[in-house]
């Protein structure tokens, strides 16, 4: 596993958006899982100005499959986080990062023949 990490500035800048080791700590949960069932192989984060970026690859040499992004001036109206799938869709947004994931976890679930 390789991990991208792409700073904009001074760590902790009051001008820079950052995931909580809280918000991590689920997120990587849910990383951790499907690295396990062969789904996603890399993730790379990006902490800028208005968002906070955690984006899964199949691969790292190509782009996104997700991103789940943390856009705190959307906290009061859709919600904060979302997933957005690797065409541009957001496919969940909300404001609680559990509830938001849960469409990423659908995908652990397959039917057994």
């Amino acid at each position: 596993m390789v991990m991208h990490f792409q700073p904009t500035g001074p760590a902790g800048s009051p001008n820079q958006v950052a995931f909580h080791r809280t918000e991590l700590s689920v997120i990587l949960g849910l990383y951790g899982r499907m690295v396990a069932a062969g789904e996603w192989r890399d993730y790379g984060i990006s902490h800028l100005k208005d968002v906070a970026v955690f984006s899964i690859f199949r691969r790292a040499a190509e782009q996104p499959m997700y991103r789940i992004e943390k856009r705190p001036k959307l906290a009061g109206k859709q919600g904060m986080y979302s997933v957005i799938g690797m065409d541009g869709r957001i496919l969940k947004r909300g404001h609680d990062l559990r509830a938001v994931l849960r469409v990423l976890e659908r995908k652990l679930i397959r039917a057994v023949d």
